[in-house]
């Protein structure tokens, strides 16, 4: 049911969220530990800023395995960034192919997404209805993660405004946006829940949700750690107490290290907030 890390603050190297922590992304493609079935090996990918270049993100992405790809371990040594996504995948909608492996790109955005919608193909025409030309044709893979993405963004956007989206209007897009997956499956008698935690970024925010459309019968679990900066120095892995100075926020699906007090669990149907300047707050999703 896919893996995943979200990072914003104090630049690092992607091998110390990749590779080096016990409960690493690589660990966690054939081990992980908070799901029935620990395997993760239908690809990876990466996606990180670099904003004096472009900004737009960079992506790396492949089929194989993460514990069995070369490219990976000796590139994550050398890419720096203050942004980072990276996803394995245990493929549930969309065969094994790269248009079909996270992060997904939309402009200056990235998404990726733990979960599914069961049956998506039930409601995948319904829900194609709902997208302008734009969004229907921006997408180019199979999955029910991209189709949501498509959705999300176009409740997102303000015609009659030139200015930034804000973080609250996407957390309504969100909202919205799952209500009518909600409205879809009802109308095609589908009950199963449906399991969204997500993450989407421009390189200088994030916002993440934690949601299941019956939390009671399932759910995923997600994470955040806040501090000065995750450092990996002399094989301990760890969010170094936040300072004046420095800020940073680590989203996961499972936790990296085995340092358990600085990992607080989002609570179901709810939605992670995090600003530009590392201030945060959690939102319930389930209120009006």
């Amino acid at each position: 049911m896919c893996r995943f890390l979200a990072y914003l603050g104090e630049p690092i190297l992607a091998e110390d969220l990749i590779t080096k922590p016990e409960n690493s992304l690589i660990h966690q493609s054939y081990g992980a530990r908070e799901m029935d079935e620990p395997l993760n090996g239908d690809g990876f990918g990466l996606g990180w800023y670099v904003k004096n270049i472009r900004e737009e993100p960079g992506l790396f992405k492949s089929i194989t395995p993460a514990w069995n790809n070369q490219n990976l371990k000796q590139n994550t040594g050398i890419i720096k960034s203050n942004c980072f996504f990276a996803h394995i995948r245990a493929a549930s909608e969309g065969i094994v192919a790269e248009n079909n492996t996270h992060p997904f790109q939309y402009k200056q955005y990235m998404m990726m997404h733990n979960g599914r919608i069961y049956n998506f193909k039930k409601i995948k025409r319904d829900l194609i209805n709902l997208l302008s030309d734009e969004y229907y044709q921006w997408i180019n893979g199979e999955t029910d993660s991209e189709h949501i993405f498509a959705l999300m963004m176009q409740n997102t956007e303000n015609k009659n405004s030139n200015t930034e989206i804000q973080l609250s209007d996407m957390a309504k897009a969100f909202k919205k946006t799952f209500l009518a997956i909600e409205e879809l499956k009802q109308q095609n008698g589908l009950q199963e829940p449906s399991l969204l935690n997500m993450v989407v970024t421009d390189g200088y925010r994030i916002i993440a949700t934690r949601y299941s459309s019956a939390p009671e019968k399932e759910s995923r679990t997600l994470y955040y750690t806040h501090g000065a900066k995750y450092v990996c120095e002399e094989n301990i892995c760890r969010m170094l107490p936040p300072n004046k100075r420095s800020k940073s926020m680590l989203i996961v699906s499972e936790k990296l290290d085995n340092f358990e007090n600085e990992w607080i669990k989002v609570p179901d149907n709810h939605a992670l907030l995090v600003n530009a300047d590392l201030t945060y707050e959690l939102l319930d999703l389930d209120s009006n």
